[in-house]
């Protein structure tokens, strides 16, 4: 949770091309420039949930309206937004309550990245002092889109909301040595140090990313003579961010107590940027050695005017933390540190089997008032499942249920049900459904289909009768004409009812 103020947020701007990605205004009726970033409205991106407009003057465009999500029967609300298959992508959240539901504080509730319960969404403290708040996570795709949703929790007591999303691509060396395939990087701070004022943040840094100013007033700071490469750097940070830094005198340790706030115990990815501030030459150089909470972190560290940047991808941490710098013996110059990112490690939970994900956008595009929160991944988090449907435990969950009884829901059923293999029932009755019975073959835990009280047509699928494990079939009360195949007529293990209504004989 990274709070900032929404009157006074300015990011250092020049000119440069469009940011590529997406940056979302939540509720927004049209686009909304900002500096040289576009924000466009969502309403592409999601369909369910209120929008309102903040009154108040000197707001950031992008943060005078929001969504939010006052339906208590989903179980999540997910933004859905295009993406590369396997590509990384900072995300960022932010969140101004503005009280647009009349109440004196804002609601707790827990967000969810890829299917991943990511963090708990609590910005009473920071609305209090006049703060925006907003969260970031890095991670990796597994199809060609990426979900962020919202969802209610215990401590949930009025309506879900968000006021801005971003999702922008990030290159492949750009936290690496993290294992993406298992794990997700969510920001806890990211500082320029020695800066005062103005975040960092695009076009400075090309992802966008915050870098905002830390300064303690103790430790002396000084000014850079030459510029940095950034792009010999795996995490391409801002050159801008190598300009100052916080130093200490020949002979003396490099103390810092960062980031200013106490740690949860985890493991981190702990990145820090170091450049000698001095004129290049023969002896531009500073050893030092790297300590984080008395461990070191690296040892005998030449820093020269080209910069140097060492990381951790898994470094454990809880409580303050503090960085140490110690000169080594005969050094010319104190140590001295430019900038710092500091990410937790957040373990990916399971998923849905891609089959299934596949058959469930199939029917979801097919039906007509699908349930709100049908969007996202079909099975996880565990508690945010979409309405109706039940999975197994497996890391890559499995479909075994599906029950809309009386849902309301129209449209047709895709023949991509089929890709439910695991399903042992399936209960659509009581809708307004229409079309055929698609062919359910590869159905062979199916125990259960109940399709009555639709207005489903055509023939019964003689393939109904070739499952397994059938033992009930229901389609009374629907339009459905022809021959009761021989296939069902001969199944003495199969309750099969089909009147009245229909023109089966």
């Amino acid at each position: 949770m990274i709070p900032f103020s929404f009157l006074a947020f300015v990011l250092v701007f020049r000119v440069a091309d469009a940011l590529s990605g997406y940056q979302i205004s939540c509720g927004a009726k049209s686009e909304k420039v900002v500096g040289d970033v576009t924000w466009v409205p969502d309403g592409r991106f999601i369909d369910v949930g209120n929008v309102t407009e903040l009154r108040s003057p000197d707001m950031m465009p992008m943060l005078s309206s929001l969504r939010y999500f006052p339906d208590m029967s989903a179980r999540k609300y997910c933004y859905v937004i295009p993406a590369e298959k396997h590509a990384k992508y900072l995300v960022r959240t932010t969140y101004y309550y503005g009280g647009f539901d009349g109440g004196k504080a804002p609601p707790v509730f827990d967000q969810i990245i890829e299917g991943t319960r990511w963090s708990e969404v609590d910005t009473a403290g920071n609305y209090v002092r006049g703060l925006a708040t907003y969260y970031e996570v890095a991670v990796v795709t597994t199809g060609r889109e990426v979900s962020v949703c919202l969802a209610r929790n215990a401590a949930t007591t009025s309506s879900p909301f968000i006021s801005a999303l971003e999702v922008v691509p990030l290159e492949d060396s750009v936290y690496s040595g993290t294992n993406f395939t298992s794990y997700a990087l969510s920001t806890i701070a990211r500082h320029s140090f020695g800066h005062n004022g103005s975040i960092v943040g695009y076009p400075d840094d090309r992802f966008n990313r915050y870098w905002e100013p830390y300064n303690d007033g103790r430790i002396p700071v000084v000014e850079g003579q030459a510029s940095v490469a950034t792009e010999a750097f795996w995490n391409k940070p801002p050159e801008v961010v190598f300009r100052r830094g916080l130093t200490a005198s020949r002979g003396k340790s490099l103390d810092i107590q960062w980031p200013p706030t106490s740690l949860p115990a985890a493991s981190y990815y702990l990145a820090l940027y170091f450049q000698d501030n001095r004129a290049a030459s023969a002896l531009s150089w500073r050893v030092f050695d790297v300590a984080v909470n008395g461990e070191l972190f690296f040892a005998g560290l030449n820093v020269s005017t080209a910069g140097s940047m060492v990381y951790g991808a898994e470094w454990p941490l809880s409580g303050q933390t503090r960085i140490t710098l110690t000169p080594a013996p005969g050094s010319p110059v104190g140590p001295v540190i430019n900038a710092a990112e500091l990410m937790m490690v957040v373990p990916l939970g399971g998923r849905t089997h891609p089959r299934d994900v596949i058959g469930m956008e199939a029917l979801a595009g097919g039906f007509t008032n699908p349930p709100a929160d049908w969007r996202g991944d079909p099975c996880s988090p565990r508690g945010n499942s979409w309405t109706g449907v039940t999975c197994n435990e497996d890391p890559l969950a499995r479909i075994i249920a599906l029950n809309l009884t009386n849902f309301r829901v129209g449209g047709s059923v895709s023949d991509h049900i089929a890709n439910l293999t695991a399903v042992s029932s399936i209960w659509l009755a009581g809708n307004n459904l229409t079309g055929l019975i698609p062919d359910m073959s590869l159905l062979h835990h199916l125990v259960f289909l109940h399709l009555e009280d639709n207005g489903l047509a055509g023939p019964l699928p003689e393939s109904l009768g070739n499952l397994p494990k059938l033992q009930e079939l229901s389609v009374q009360n629907n339009n459905l004409q022809g021959v009761i195949p021989s296939s069902i007529r001969n199944r003495t293990d199969v309750r099969f009812q089909h009147t009245p209504g229909n023109n089966l004989s």
